[in-house]
């Protein structure tokens, strides 16, 4: 348990905000260099657009099992000093503990200590808390032709494995009026900020809420001066799906817009960000994590649906099984309270262990279905 407290403590205490790729470089040096620690081995550092990712592969063969975590964090530059390190009372406390420091040590622990890592990877990425825009390729290249994607982000409440997610879409919808003095002669412009709110009333009737589909318009912006009829204006939309149809049908509607008033144009940019994670790509899993947690006497564990999206919706778009939520146990992430529950992180970790070791033997729960949907044994 030290050890693993004091390999958390180093990483919390390295500053890694995503938007800052020198600080995120040192914490990817941090994170390789308690890799190198603890399973003998350098990993790969892939730089792409700046960040700085990490990958460990072992054995000559395919990879059947990774474990996919982020050393980014949203906190920013000194946030240390407002939310210091600290563990009292078996809490422990500091920016980016929760979601998902805490998460990488884990990982690194938990293979560690699997005897035999033939066929298992490990990815630790630099950007998942901005949309992953420079790692998507690279998770999607690691996961291809694996048995099992296990994802170390935090728990749910009460220590919940995440087995459905919300997949995420974003759009910037933009309007192009013609600008007019608004007292001498407003009736020659073309108003882009009224053209803007029929454009959000359009996009907001797009949600379903007994589908659980939200269509949010988020950041609006029109005109320039308070006497000039607007030229342009536009509007940021984010949306939550539970299932690819609903993301498939919103995506066609947000493309289709199209301008109310005569000669106002409108252009929208954007799309699918990740897939949703739906409960059949962690079904599998989730039964067998409830086996070996009885066998470890770690109690019964629960399933949670939630709103955000991770990198196992990447995974879990591409068909792999993948099972979320198998981080530390807690709350407040990205929020003043972030913290971890000591007494759940060696539990956790030997339940990852043992997840590992088990799929990677090609074992699977009663009843488990493999990618293709069939029931039996994992893919051989």
């Amino acid at each position: 348990m030290s050890e693993l407290l004091d390999d958390i403590e180093t990483l919390v205490r390295c500053e890694s905000p995503s938007s800052d790729h020198e600080a995120v470089a040192r914490s990817a040096e941090v994170v390789a260099g308690l890799g190198r620690k603890l399973l003998w081995t350098d990993p790969e550092r892939i730089v792409v657009d700046g960040v700085t990712h990490l990958r460990w592969r072992f054995g000559d063969g395919p990879s059947r099992v990774l474990l996919l975590g982020h050393h980014d964090t949203v906190w920013p530059h000194g946030s240390l000093e407002t939310h210091p390190f600290s563990v009292r009372d078996g809490v422990l406390r500091g920016p980016g503990c929760f979601d998902m420091k805490a998460g990488v040590v884990m990982a690194l622990h938990a293979a560690a200590a699997v005897p035999d890592r033939d066929g298992l990877s490990i990815l630790v990425t630099g950007d998942e808390e901005i949309g992953s825009p420079s790692s998507r390729g690279l998770i999607e290249e690691t996961a291809a032709g694996c048995d099992a994607v296990f994802v170390l982000e935090a728990s749910a409440d009460g220590g919940a494995l995440k087995c459905r997610r919300k997949g995420v879409s974003h759009y910037r919808v933009e309007v192009t009026g013609r600008a007019a003095h608004a007292g001498l002669e407003p009736e020659k412009g073309i108003n882009a900020g009224i053209e803007i709110a029929h454009q959000i009333l359009a996009v907001a009737a797009l949600a379903d809420p007994v589908a659980g589909t939200s269509v949010t318009p988020t950041v609006v912006s029109a005109g320039t001066t308070v006497n000039t009829v607007p030229a342009a204006a536009s509007v940021a939309v984010d949306v939550r799906v539970w299932n690819e149809a609903e993301q498939l049908r919103v995506d066609r509607a947000m493309k289709a817009l199209v301008p109310i008033l005569a000669d106002a144009s409108v252009r929208v940019t954007g799309g699918i960000n990740r897939p949703p994670l739906e409960e059949g790509s962690s079904s599998g899993l989730f039964d067998l994590a409830g086996e070996l947690a009885a066998e470890l006497g770690l109690g019964e564990l629960t399933a949670a649906s939630v709103g955000g999206a991770s990198d196992g919706n990447y995974t879990a778009g591409m068909g792999i099984p993948t099972l979320d939520g198998l981080g530390a146990v807690g709350g407040g992430a990205h929020a003043d309270h972030e913290h971890v529950l000591v007494a759940e992180l060696p539990r956790r970790t030997a339940l990852l262990a043992a997840l590992v070791e088990n799929v990677l033997a090609k074992r699977t729960p009663s009843g488990a279905t493999n990618r293709a949907g069939e029931s039996g044994t994992a893919r051989r």
